[in-house]
């Protein structure tokens, strides 16, 4: 049997708040990260996404306080990301309510920290967080889709399907793929992407960057993710959470 599809919202958090700009620049205010938590809770959210999207770039850990707050208001699933450089800020983080932890910039700069990760606290605990892009111009990835970090700022030359499989081999239970080109624009999901990165990859994916509308869910799924994860829509009210998975019902999905 199959698993049933997930709906992710995503909180991304800036100094307390939940922010959501468009390829994640010129971030407008959204809200209470513990009153949407209750919320998306409330309305049969499967999980719970919470990204601290400057702490990578701005050299500082996820706000525990903030983490510890919102992880009261569930009894779903909480991912926590950003920030998080070594063994010790993932047990810091599960111990005040994550169950997950997702990891960006920090594996990039020392692999071994997804293995060391996942042999300490289970492969189920890591999500490989990669904030893919197609690359402009003469492309020097097999796959055409690069890794970058600090919020899509910077670029590495890694590929980001490659990446994504060597996490994998190394214990990653997860990847949260977000596709900085569509990231805040509402136009839909890569869905090559998600293909590309499907063929190369088992572990689940979870499909983040673009979505507009209920109608661009189920081609997520279509193309080989097994959840889908948004924020915007959800955020200003475009769309509910009960609306994607009718949707995905009606799509031939099973959902939670």
């Amino acid at each position: 049997m199959s698993l049933a599809v997930r709906v992710i919202p995503c909180l991304d958090v800036d100094e307390g708040r939940v922010v959501k700009g468009v390829h994640f620049e010129n971030l407008r205010d959204a809200g209470d990260p513990v009153e949407l938590a209750a919320e998306y809770y409330r309305q049969g959210a499967d999980e719970l996404t919470f990204l601290d999207v400057t702490a990578s770039s701005g050299h500082r850990q996820t706000m525990v306080d903030v983490v510890g707050r919102t992880a009261e208001q569930l009894f779903i699933p909480l991912t926590v990301g950003g920030g998080v450089r070594a063994v010790e800020d993932v047990d810091s983080l599960l111990r005040c309510g994550a169950d997950k932890i997702s990891v960006n910039t920090a594996a990039i700069n020392d692999p071994t920290l997804i293995s060391k990760v996942a042999q300490r606290f289970g492969n189920q605990v890591l999500v490989l967080s990669v904030d893919a892009r197609r690359e402009r111009g003469e492309s020097h990835t097999e796959s055409g889709f690069e890794v970058t970090t600090m919020g899509g700022r910077q670029s590495t030359g890694i590929d980001a399907v490659w990446w994504a499989k060597r996490a994998q081999e190394l214990g990653a239970g997860e990847v949260l793929l977000n596709s900085m080109d569509a990231d805040g624009t509402e136009q839909g999901f890569d869905l090559e992407m998600i293909r590309a990165m499907r063929r190369e990859v088992s572990i689940p994916i979870i499909a983040s960057g673009g979505a507009g509308g209920v109608k661009d869910f189920p081609p997520a799924i279509d193309a080989g993710a097994d959840a889908v994860l948004a924020a915007s829509i959800f955020h200003y009210g475009k769309t509910s959470i009960r609306e994607v998975k009718d949707e995905l019902r009606r799509a031939g999905y099973l959902v939670r």
